[in-house]
């Protein structure tokens, strides 16, 4: 290759969990280069990294259809392929003639382990290779407790952290024009991901709660900045009330940053836009979200194996039915079921409900973590490679900061404390419509002329204080 060819050449810009151009470092230091740019996303199949959930496939299927939207008016395309990217690198690198690959790093150890093999064979080929920081704010283990070691309980882990943000550090100016790579490589369309439900198609409730892409994460962005992030210390912990962010799905895509997202806040935060305590608080939500991928560097196994290693002696049962029952959002408890269904219809729950489905199958049903955090990974937009093992292991009580496992969630008291009018236990359980608010979680004390017939909504699968009593009597066994 001349010296004039190889000015030309392409680099490759690798598309992961990063599928936006704005405060993209990877992509912003690709077009730094000078040289054409190659997008890429590779649909990773065959690599032992867990296969991602119908609904995040379905989020994925829109994410990538609007990245290459974005990325036509600025001169570009993403080639999309499917496979192992140990094979498909090497195989674009070679055939496009690439000079350089630049990626984000990620942090889960099957997708970091397949970028270390990626990065040697293709510095082996004489391609330059450039990785960045852009999933977290902080580098997992960059800052460690006193005794130099990870830190395994939140609240010192983000006392340490909190001062050091510095979330500028990551921000780029969106590209106004990239260089195209004109040559010519193996592409498949993304019809043929088949990532799309088909048979049968029961994405409509998804499509209408959600507008994934980074024009709709930064939509979503900006009317919690203008509504909900006033509220959210009040108003947070609310299903009913519009206090939370719903950024989950698009930070688990990578369509917004972040880094951009902490940024606005603090921003907020420092003009007085908004009071201390509910942006601190925010803050702190997205601490915990950096709290477990650092866990997630120490525990690699955190979605297969107790944190706490004697939990594996706990007497987990076996009960399809009561589980058919909970995923169906059928166990008789309003402020479960309404959870469970909005979670079946969008996507998504909301955190404190989530926290409460949660408890009720682990210490209600004594069911596994491990069952119920498959379920959420299959059907939520939003679960990732540690915020979703790692709240599972913190309501059960096997983290390694977790909520103690004689904390049981009282299902009644929740939904009567969180959702007093009833306003989201109707809208998902409309068979409870008709009932006062003081019976609406509690039916089963309601007058037969306004109770529902058991054959429209069931009675309570387990009692309270017998499941409660049988958690408790199992941990002691446990210990």
């Amino acid at each position: 290759m001349s010296a004039e060819e190889r000015a030309m050449a392409p680099v490759i810009a690798w598309f992961r969990d990063d599928l936006r151009i704005a405060d993209n470092p990877a992509l912003d230091a690709a077009k730094a280069s000078g040289r054409p740019l190659l997008c890429l996303f590779v649909l990773e199949e065959g690599t032992g990294r867990r296969a991602l959930g119908a609904a995040a496939r379905w989020w994925l299927d829109k994410s990538l259809a609007a990245l290459d939207e974005d990325l036509k008016p600025l001169g570009g395309r993403l080639v999309l392929r499917r496979g192992d990217p140990r094979l498909i690198l090497p195989e674009i690198a070679t055939r496009a003639g690439a000079t350089g690959l630049y990626f984000n790093r990620r942090y889960d150890h099957e997708g970091s382990t397949i970028d270390d093999a990626v990065t040697v064979e293709l510095r082996r080929q004489g391609v330059a290779v450039s990785d960045h920081a852009a999933w977290l704010l902080f580098e997992p283990g960059a800052i460690q407790t006193k005794t130099g070691g990870p830190f395994r309980v939140f609240t010192p882990f983000w006392k340490a952290h909190r001062p050091h943000l510095a979330p500028e550090a990551q921000l780029r100016r969106r590209p106004e024009t990239m260089a195209l790579f004109k040559g010519t490589v193996a592409f498949e369309a993304l019809a043929s991901f088949d990532l799309h439900p088909t048979r049968p198609d029961w994405s409509t409730g998804l499509a209408e709660s959600w507008t994934p892409g980074e024009a709709g994460a930064k939509a979503r962005l900006a009317a919690f900045l203008n509504g909900g992030l006033s509220r959210y210390a009040a108003e947070r912990d609310f299903p009913a009330v519009a206090a939370s962010s719903r950024l989950s799905p698009h930070l688990r895509f990578g369509e917004i940053a972040v880094a951009r997202v902490v940024h606005e806040v603090m921003k907020a935060e420092a003009a007085d836009a908004v009071h201390a305590e509910a942006a601190e608080k925010f803050l702190a939500e997205i601490g915990w979200r950096e709290f477990a991928w650092h866990l997630l560097s120490v525990f690699p196994d955190l979605a297969t194996r107790n944190v706490q290693a004697g939990f594996s002696r706990f007497p987990w049962r076996e009960d399809p039915v009561a589980f058919s029952a909970w995923t169906a959002g059928r166990t008789g408890y309003p402020i479960v079921d309404a959870g469970m269904r909005e979670l079946w219809q969008t996507g998504f729950m909301h955190n404190r409900v989530r926290m409460i489905a949660a408890s009720f199958l682990t210490k209600h049903l004594l069911i596994h973590w491990k069952q119920g955090e498959e379920w959420f990974w299959d059907t939520l937009v939003d679960a990732d490679f540690a915020s979703n093992p790692f709240g599972w292991q913190w309501v059960a009580g096997t983290g390694a900061d977790a909520a103690p496992y004689f904390r049981v969630f009282n299902p009644t008291a929740q939904g009567e404390k969180f959702d007093p009018e009833g306003i989201y236990v109707r809208r998902f359980v409309p068979e409870t419509a008709d009932l006062p608010n003081r019976q609406l979680h509690r039916p089963w004390e309601a007058p037969p002329l306004v109770r529902p017939a058991p054959s429209l909504y069931p009675a309570p699968i387990v009692d309270h204080d017998m499941a409660r009593k049988r958690a408790l009597d199992a941990f002691a066994r446990c210990r």
